[in-house]
């Protein structure tokens, strides 16, 4: 086997997001893992989630099945980009939405912490995805807003010390407002795209930081802020 770049572990590997970042790895010649409800046929493994599994038999599955595809090596970087979106306040689908949002970006966000304690290289980088608008009320979306904020605790947290990650692991999230994916521009074709944040932006940045290159602090929350089709991260 051609000798590779580096491994990443891609969680949410067939989303919009995540698809491209499975992409972009690929072709900097990295070694790619999956995790998703669906397979990514570019990833060199897919580990298939069933979504109605418990919590804990989820991420005892996951676990096996990384431990299996690393065959005694480690991490470079695990990047967890799975989530979704609901709205819903509290007479109208509070409970529901809530539920989903939080199997969706908690617990995708707790295992992928979960997989660093154990595969991240010394030095790697975990990352995950918040939101701006979870740094304010988020009334019209409230489960939302909750996991999200939740996410950003993790961060905090999971940085600080005694985490139990491995030594001089970087920690960090995303926290984009809007992204340039084409469901979101099926639902909102009237708004100005020049405010959205491209795929292809945040996959080279997580290569930079995956390299090591220009990374954020760790524990940072770092806002996608785009205008007029530029975007930078900007930490809260």
């Amino acid at each position: 086997m051609a000798q590779v770049s580096g491994r990443v572990v891609i969680y949410g590997g067939r989303g919009a997001l995540g698809s491209k970042c499975v992409q972009y790895f690929k072709a900097q010649n990295f070694w790619v893992g999956s995790i998703d409800m669906h397979e990514n046929q570019e990833a060199d493994v897919n580990i298939v989630v069933d979504k109605d599994s418990e919590f804990s038999k989820q991420e005892s599955t996951i676990l096996n099945n990384v431990s299996s595809a690393l065959a005694g090596s480690k991490l470079d970087a695990i990047i967890c980009v799975a989530g979704g979106w609901a709205g819903g306040n509290a007479s109208k689908d509070l409970i529901k939405h809530s539920d989903l949002m939080w199997r969706q970006s908690v617990w995708s966000s707790l295992i992928s912490a979960s997989i660093a304690s154990q595969y991240l290289k010394d030095g790697g980088l975990l990352t995950l995805t918040g939101a701006k608008a979870a740094l304010d009320p988020t009334p019209g979306m409230i489960g939302y807003g909750m996991a999200k904020a939740a996410v950003h605790h993790l961060v905090k947290s999971l940085a600080a010390e005694n985490s139990g990650l491995p030594t001089d692991t970087t920690v960090t999230a995303i926290l984009p407002i809007t992204l340039d994916t084409p469901m979101n521009r099926k639902w909102m074709p009237n708004s100005d795209y020049t405010t959205w944040t491209p795929l292809e932006f945040i996959a080279e940045k997580f290569l930079e930081w995956t390299k090591n290159e220009n990374r954020p602090a760790n524990g940072s929350l770092c806002q996608l802020i785009t205008k007029e089709s530029n975007t930078n991260v900007v930490p809260v």
